[in-house]
Formats: structure tokens, C-alpha cells, sequence
């Protein structure tokens, strides 16, 4: 929970004084609209999410089940883009927090008054060198962070409650100056609904969530299929989360609200992005107060390596095995520095802003929000669960209307996301198509049939003869005439064996993949069949299998195919299919560069 926290637990840091900002008086109500949604909307979403995607993938997961072939890669990329925007606006925005409270800490010297964005450069920076000495998450430092962070956001809360209670003349000045602002409470109430949106940061921390469950233990009896313990410990671990999350964002709201004048959450002012800081030295004094920005400070940075580290997770759990992200994307120190470059220019970008950031973090929180929930009513719905499917469908509505919200009075959290998914889908495009060629199976299984068939030719003949057929009506005609005109045209001998090999179709946006061959004998004719989405490297993954299991290099014979060289490339990009034969040839050529050893293609 702790370690989820770094990154939940640290919005403490800014949120009270954003709320503050973006709904004034207001602020509570519109809090517990927020924290109304957080247990009531948000909470049992992932609760369903860490049932569903048990092994640490979360909703993103989710989604790439439930929607299929090339629409659900895309969808997958923009999710990516959302969440590459959530991910690096906390690290942006959680420096620029930090270096807040370490400059207007009263005990820093004043010629570190109005460095602001070197401070946050230099967290960022060092940020990065820890990544790349190589930074291995510690449970230990994130529950002495968040157990100290904690307790002192209580002292302090606690003691701003006793000065309210023992002052209550703040309780009527604040009620009256709201009513002569807004009236009666369902106005109240709208409007907090209207401005809820801007509260939003205070829904971060659900996706990495569920995104630590592979740490939790589970039961003695979980199996990898069905891990009820871990399950049951996930869903204990978020509603533990989001009840001393909603507890403190309802009271830091109250009593920043009530003690602290407008004036101070205003650009420049003390309580500007750091209001439980303020009530600190406020009542506290400076030690305290130089004690609370400490932890307030290391827990920020420390979210910020959370961050990172859910980026280094994220982009080569997805992207390589699409096929879509070049091959050093596996490696951690290139992707840190490319990583910490654009967190350098938003940095520059916002200024170091926490305000200002705070529109794109909101809007990589919503949208992952909102997907997670659209997943979770699209799972409901494929189950026939109708109470469950109705349940989740108002709260993805709910959650796309504050996105909608959100996107339009803020933008910048959409133009940011909108160069990240521009930077994916390029990246992944050209990656792609340069990976083509690459044998994509993961691993090739011959069955017991499959086996017998290339032994026994290797062992009887001394050659392995394949012909690649394209499954049609199955019947035996297709398969006499297929090999007396590959017979007749290849120059196959009469009395030689064969082979048929044939690949029937599958999700052609899959990159990488688990090849089974299954040996089958129909009409006296051998056949090798196999699922994938990608034939010619599927063909040339069998084949080479082939050779290394028998030893003997074996001939694989094709037709030429129909139509343009031009559209039947674009086929095989998109498809899988198209110009199977030299395609087949190259990917055979890239995979193998001595000639001796590479299986013979022949064209007829």
C-alpha cells in the first residue's frame, strides 16, 4: 500500500491548495464529491480490475483482451500516450512541488528565492542518475516515507482542527461567505459538481494499484489461473488506500479552506501549491514546519521514482511485443535518458509550475480512469452481468464527462498526450515495419505427430520436403492437385515425400508468438498445421525448427501470388498474408547468413 502511496499519498502535497484554487470556497463540498466518486466510482472499478488483471498489467490489459486486432493495439497506443502523460507529469509535477517547499521553507537562504525551475531541473536530474547507478524499488524506504508522511499530515491536520473547534467563528465567516456567493446548497452542490473536475489529481494512485500486485502475497492455495489470495489482498490493499486518502483530503480541505486566507493560494502566495505546509509552519513553527517539507520533499521525489519506474514497466511490457518500439526499449538506461529528456522540456514548458501542470496530470488520471472503467463494463457485458454492466456503464459515464470537462477548460494535459501518442504511433509505425522481417515466434513446438513426420523423412530420405498450402475447402482434391502441380512445376520427384504445411489465420496485429505445430494426416496426405496471424515468418520459424530438431535443411515450395508486389506488401503489413514467398525468403536470409544452413525456398 505504502509503495502505491508514494505516488496517491504525495498528492497531499499540492492537492489541498489546487482544490482551494480551482473551487475557492467551495472547496470542501466539491472534495467530497471527490471523494464520493473515489469510494463509490473509482474503488470498486479496480477492485473488479485487480480481480480480472491479477498479474500486474491493470486495466490497459484489460483492454487489449477485450478488443481485438489492430483496433485494440491502437487503442492500447493512446491508453500508452494517456498514460506515458499521467506517469511523467508526476515526476514534473512532483519536483516542481518539491523544490516549492524547499525554496519558501523560512529557513532557506534567500538567494534560492526564485529558483524554482533550476531546483526542479536539479530533482529531475538527480532523478535520472539514480536510474542509471540502477534503482531497485525498496517497500522499506516507501513505508518509512509514507508511515512519517503520514503521521505528520495527521499532527498537522489534528491541530488545525483544534484551532477551527477552538475558533469557531471561522465555520460561520466561511458559511456566510459561501452563501452570499452562491446561495442555497443545491446551488452549492451544482457548482461543485462543475468545478469537481479541476479536483481530479485526487483519483491518482489506482492504476499502480493494481500494477503492484504481482508483490502481494497470496494464499497457499493460488494457482497462476486463479490467485484468490493476491486478489483478496489487492482489493484490501486499494480500500485501505482510497478510506486514509478520503479521510485526509476531506479534512485538509476543510481546515486549508477556513484557516488560510484566499490571497495566500494565489500565484506567489505562501500557500501556493503547498497548503498543509503553510498550517505547518503556521501553527507548528519552523521546525516542525522545516521537518513536515522535509518528508514532503523526499516523499515527492520519491514519487517521481515511482513514476519512472512505471514507465520502464509499462513501455517494454507493450511496445516490443508489438513489434512496435525499437530494440533498445528493453534496455532501462536509454529509455531513463529519453525519459528524463522530456521531463526537462515540460519542465521548461510549464515553468515548473505546480498550477499550471496540474490540468495535464488531471487528464492522464481521468483517462486511464475512464478507460479502466470502460473495461470493466465491457468485461461485465461480455459475462452477461446486466446489474454490474448498468453499475460500471453510469460510472463511465460519470468519469468521461470530468475528462470531457477537463479536456476542454484545460488542454494542455490533451496537446501534451497528444505529442505522446504522435511520438508512439511514429515510433512503433516505422519500428514495425523495420522489424517485419524478424522471425517473430517466441517458441516453436512440434508435436508428437509433427515430429514423426520431418524425422521420418530426414531418417529415410536424407531431405525435408514442405509444400506451403493455403487452406481453402479442405478438401482431398485440393490437397492431389496442389502437390502433382508442385510436382510438375517445382521439380519435385515423383517418389519423393511430402509435406503440406498450412497457416491458418489468427490476430495479425500480434507480433511476437507461441507457435504449437500439430501433425494431422487427412486423405493419406501429412500436414503441419499451425495458428498465426503472420504467415511468411511463421513459415520460415517452422522451417528452421524443422532443420534443428532432423539436422537436415529442408526445401519449403510455393506458388507465386497473385496481384501488385506493392499492395501485397501493404497486405502482409496489415494482414499477415500477401507476398508470402519472398517475404519468406528474406526473413529466412536476416535469420540465417550462412547459405548452407538456410532452408531452400523454391517459387513456381
Amino acid at each position: 500500500m505504502t509503495l502505491t502511496g508514494v505516488d496517491y499519498f504525495s498528492s497531499l502535497g499540492y492537492q489541498p491548495a489546487i482544490a482551494a484554487l480551482a473551487a475557492g470556497l467551495l472547496s470542501p463540498l466539491a472534495t467530497i464529491v471527490l471523494v464520493l466518486l473515489t469510494v463509490f466510482g473509482a474503488l470498486p472499478v479496480y477492485r473488479r480490475v485487480a480481480r480480472e488483471s491479477f498479474k500486474g498489467e491493470g486495466s490497459i490489459a484489460m483492454l487489449e483482451r477485450l478488443l481485438p486486432w489492430w483496433g485494440g493495439k491502437l487503442f492500447v497506443l493512446v491508453l500508452l500516450g494517456f498514460a506515458a502523460t499521467d506517469f511523467m507529469i508526476t515526476i514534473t509535477l512532483s519536483a516542481a512541488d518539491a523544490a516549492a517547499h524547499a525554496i519558501q521553507n523560512p529557513l532557506v537562504p534567500s538567494w534560492l528565492h526564485g529558483t524554482q525551475i533550476p531546483v526542479t531541473l536539479v530533482l529531475v536530474g538527480l532523478l535520472a542518475i539514480v536510474f542509471l547507478r540502477g534503482f531497485r524499488e525498496a517497500i522499506n524506504i516507501a513505508v518509512v516515507l509514507v508511515v512519517v508522511y503520514l503521521a505528520l499530515n495527521a499532527i498537522v491536520v489534528a491541530v488545525s482542527l483544534a484551532h477551527v473547534a477552538g475558533n469557531a467563528v471561522v465555520i460561520t465567516d466561511w458559511w456566510a461567505a459561501l452563501t452570499a456567493q452562491h446561495g442555497n446548497i443545491f446551488v452549492m452542490v451544482g457548482i461543485s459538481l462543475i468545478v469537481f473536475p479541476k479536483l481530479a489529481l485526487g483519483l491518482s494512485g489506482f492504476e499502480t494499484g493494481v500494477a503492484v500486485m504481482p508483490l502481494v502475497k497470496g494464499d497457499a492455495g493460488d494457482t497462476a489461473q486463479k490467485p484468490l489470495g493476491r486478489i483478496r489482498g489487492t482489493r484490501k490493499l486499494l480500500t485501505a488506500a482510497a478510506v486514509i486518502m478520503s479521510a485526509f483530503l476531506i479534512t485538509s480541505s476543510f481546515t486549508t479552506t477556513l484557516l488560510i486566507p484566499q490571497k495566500e493560494f494565489q500565484p506567489g502566495g505562501q500557500a501556493n501549491g503547498r497548503a498543509l505546509a503553510f498550517l505547518a509552519h503556521e501553527y507548528l513553527g519552523p521546525v516542525f514546519g522545516t521537518a513536515y517539507d522535509v518528508s514532503t520533499i523526499c516523499i515527492l521525489w520519491f514519487a517521481g521514482a515511482s513514476a519512472m519506474a512505471g514507465l520502464l514497466n509499462l513501455v517494454p511490457r507493450f511496445l516490443p511485443r508489438y513489434g512496435m518500439a525499437p530494440q533498445w526499449a528493453a534496455a532501462v538506461r536509454p529509455l531513463v535518458l529519453v525519459f528524463t529528456a522530456i521531463a526537462v522540456i515540460v519542465t521548461l514548458v510549464f515553468q515548473a509550475n505546480v498550477d499550471a501542470q496540474g490540468g495535464a496530470y488531471a487528464t492522464g488520471v481521468l483517462v486511464l480512469i475512464t478507460s479502466a472503467s470502460v473495461a470493466v463494463f465491457l468485461s461485465a457485458l461480455h459475462k452477461k452481468q446486466r446489474a454490474a454492466a448498468i453499475g460500471f456503464a453510469v460510472v463511465s459515464a460519470v468519469f468521461a464527462y470530468t475528462t470531457v470537462v477537463n479536456v476542454i477548460e484545460r488542454p494542455d494535459g490533451v496537446r501534451i498526450a497528444g505529442l505522446f501518442i504522435l511520438g508512439i504511433l511514429v515510433v512503433s509505425i516505422v519500428s514495425r515495419v523495420q522489424r517485419s522481417f524478424q522471425l517473430r515466434a517466441i517458441s516453436v513446438t512440434l508435436d508428437a505427430a509433427a515430429l514423426d513426420f520431418v524425422t521420418e523423412d530426414a531418417e529415410d530420405t536424407g531431405a525435408v520436403r514442405v509444400v506451403a498450402n493455403e487452406p481453402d475447402d479442405g478438401s482431398q482434391d485440393e490437397y492431389r492437385i496442389k502437390v502433382a502441380e508442385e510436382r510438375r512445376d517445382s521439380g519435385i520427384p515423383q517418389r519423393s515425400a511430402v509435406i503440406f504445411l498450412e497457416v491458418h489465420p489468427a490476430d495479425s496485429s500480434d507480433f511476437e508468438e507461441d507457435l504449437v505445430v500439430e501433425g494431422v494426416v487427412r486423405y493419406g496426405y501429412r500436414v503441419l498445421r499451425v495458428t498465426s496471424g503472420n504467415v511468411p515468418n511463421t513459415i520460415a520459424a517452422i522451417l528452421l525448427e524443422i532443420r534443428d530438431a532432423t539436422g537436415v535443411v529442408p526445401d519449403i515450395y510455393f506458388e507465386w501470388t497473385e496481384g501488385s508486389p506493392i499492395s501485397n506488401m501493404f497486405r502482409y503489413l496489415v494482414t499477415g498474408g500477401g507476398e508470402v514467398a519472398p517475404v519468406t525468403r528474406e526473413v529466412l536470409r536476416r535469420a540465417e547468413p550462412d547459405p548452407h544452413r538456410r532452408p531452400d525456398v523454391h517459387v513456381s
